[in-house]
């Protein structure tokens, strides 16, 4: 329900607060004094267009805030919780528009679209009034309250279950003769390039396999190489170059032929040359073995690096024929073998599909049906229930009629396969119509009022607004009007803009609304009336300009009534 209301700067209101509490709230004042400007500042922060004539003289802009804290079910939770926003308990509808009539919209401070912030006061506000007609009206909705006031939920559950798995069976038929169309304009297609890359046998993780093992063996190879080309240096195989080892023993043959003889060549100086080519002649050799072995042990295979490219290419060729990524290629081949096998066994695929989709739309219209029935019967209900609160409302001569009637299939949807229209004809012989454009605005009123009294426990919208549904109207009507909205209210909260004395007695809160003049200007007020104040109230409904002591024990009267 709303909770509270704050306005700034609208139109005659410079600052105001109000709290609201649960059922009947009225609101009273003499004509002039701004109800309807507290009407407009709450369309506003639900929606309303705006205007820069909202905005106060001598203010930049007009701001509105209306705080709701509704049942921890609404459906506006799950509204907010599509466009990422979390409310806990309360939601906040904040609007604020500029002096050049631009506007801005706030959710819980998180800005939105006007039209998220209409979908979303549409849900907590319903206003009934003699010029603004919104939710029972509305053709949209009335299938639903038809369904809410005596149409069992299980054959709605039923009709929406049987709904999805129809709409299902048809999506997964037009799936099957899709893909068997796409099949046959692509066999040539699928036959050569299945039968290629089946060949070819792509395997998961297998170019980052093969491009390992290249590179490892690419180095081998380069391994291989280098000690092939050192030992070649160190034995060469051209007679004409005798290599270091046979130079070095050549050195040495020259220097030994200046030793002496015997044992004085330990002290010739040659001596510690000879010993340091005979080291250097050994360690050559060592090197010579050192490569000849590192030269067997290299892993070097050129005709695997070259199966290996081989592969390695044909894969990534295939890849970019195909517009893939070689990893893509073992799952591509996968959907072209399921393309053909479409194509193969397709067409009794979709034979079968076809007879689950009959089966399904069979299920669905039978629980239509079903629903259609329900419907029925609950509207002759509805309307001898109307029928009961009308002539009260001096509704006397008006019919209400609940039409259910069959829509052609391109209609139907998971709320059944009928159109639910409320119709009613005012006056002996007039055809029936649509709520909105037989009845005048005061009938129109009361029958909406009518209308929530029967239906109020079917809405999930927790706050109605009345504007004037009294207008026009006195006595016993006005009687009777103020006790049905009394009924209402105990099952929603109500607000009621009302100039009869008869209806504000029923408000458990009563709101004044007064404009008072100063410095040059005029200014709205709102008071919360205390029960001596509601009394002065009423009775100057009652008697006008002049309270007399009759006009209060009158209004004491009817405050009394229970």
């Amino acid at each position: 329900m709303l909770i509270a209301l704050t306005i700034r700067d609208v139109v005659l209101i410079e600052r105001l607060d109000l709290s609201f509490g649960p059922g009947l709230t009225v609101l009273t004042g003499e004509t002039g004094a701004g109800k309807s400007i507290l009407l407009d500042s709450l369309g506003l922060a639900l929606g309303a267009r705006s205007e820069s004539g909202l905005v106060r003289n001598g203010a930049e802009q007009a701001s509105v805030a209306a705080v709701f804290a509704p049942p921890a079910v609404h459906p506006v939770f799950a509204l907010l919780a599509e466009q990422g926003m979390v409310a806990e308990d309360e939601v906040v509808l904040r609007r604020v528009v500029q002096k050049d009539g631009r506007s801005r919209a706030f959710v819980n401070d998180q800005p939105i679209s006007a039209g998220l912030l209409r979908r979303a006061g549409a849900m907590l506000v319903e206003v009934q009034g003699q010029h603004e007609q919104m939710g029972l009206a509305d053709p949209a909705v009335q299938a639903g309250l038809l369904d809410a006031f005596a149409v069992p939920g299980a054959l709605r559950q039923a009709v929406a279950t049987t709904w999805r798995v129809w709409r299902e069976s048809q999506r997964d038929l037009q799936a099957a003769r899709e893909a068997i169309a796409a099949a046959e304009r692509d066999r040539d297609f699928l036959e050569h390039a299945v039968t290629e890359l089946a060949a070819l046998a792509p395997q998961p993780g297998e170019e980052e396999q093969l491009a390992i093992e290249r590179q490892r063996l690419q180095q081998g190879e380069r391994r291989a190489e280098a000690m092939a080309a050192a030992a070649a240096e160190l034995a060469p195989r051209d007679r004409r170059n005798s290599g270091p080892a046979a130079t070095l023993r050549a050195a040495a043959r020259a220097l030994q032929r200046l030793l002496p003889p015997g044992d004085a060549a330990a002290d010739n100086p040659v001596t510690p040359a000879l010993a340091a080519l005979e080291r250097a002649e050994e360690a050559l050799a060592e090197a010579e073995t050192m490569l000849t072995r590192l030269a067997e042990d290299a892993d070097a295979d050129p005709r695997r690096l070259e199966q290996t490219e081989e592969r390695l290419f044909a894969l990534r060729a295939a890849a970019r024929k195909h517009a893939v990524q070689v990893a893509e290629l073992p799952q591509f081949l996968a959907n072209l073998r399921h393309r053909q096998s479409a194509l193969e066994s397709g067409a009794a695929r979709v034979d079968g599909l076809e007879a689950q989709a009959h089966a399904a739309r069979a299920a669905y219209v039978t629980a239509a049906e079903a629903l259609s029935a329900a419907r029925r019967a609950a509207s002759g209900r509805l309307e001898q229930a109307i029928g009961r609160e009308l002539p009260p409302l001096r509704l006397d001569r008006a019919r209400f009629f609940a039409e259910v009637s069959l829509l052609e299939e391109s209609g139907w949807g998971p709320q059944g396969a009928d159109a639910v229209r409320f119709l009613i004809a005012t006056n002996p012989g007039q055809a029936p119509g649509p709520l909105a454009k037989v009845a005048s605005g005061g009938e129109l009123s009361r029958l909406m009022l009518a209308l929530k009294v029967v239906l109020a426990g079917g809405s999930t919208v927790p706050t109605l607004v009345f504007d004037e549904v009294d207008s026009g109207i006195g006595g016993a009507t006005a009687a009777a009007v103020g006790e049905r909205l009394a009924r209402v209210a105990e099952q929603v909260q109500v607000l009621l803009v009302t100039h009869s004395p008869q209806v504000a007695a029923r408000g458990a809160a009563h709101l004044r609304v007064s404009k008072q003049s100063g410095q040059g200007r005029a200014e709205t007020r709102v008071e919360m009336l205390r029960d001596d104040e509601r009394q002065e109230e009423i009775a100057r409904m009652l008697a006008g300009e002049t309270v007399t002591e009759q006009a209060r024990a009158a209004a004491a009267s009817l405050m009394a009534q229970p």
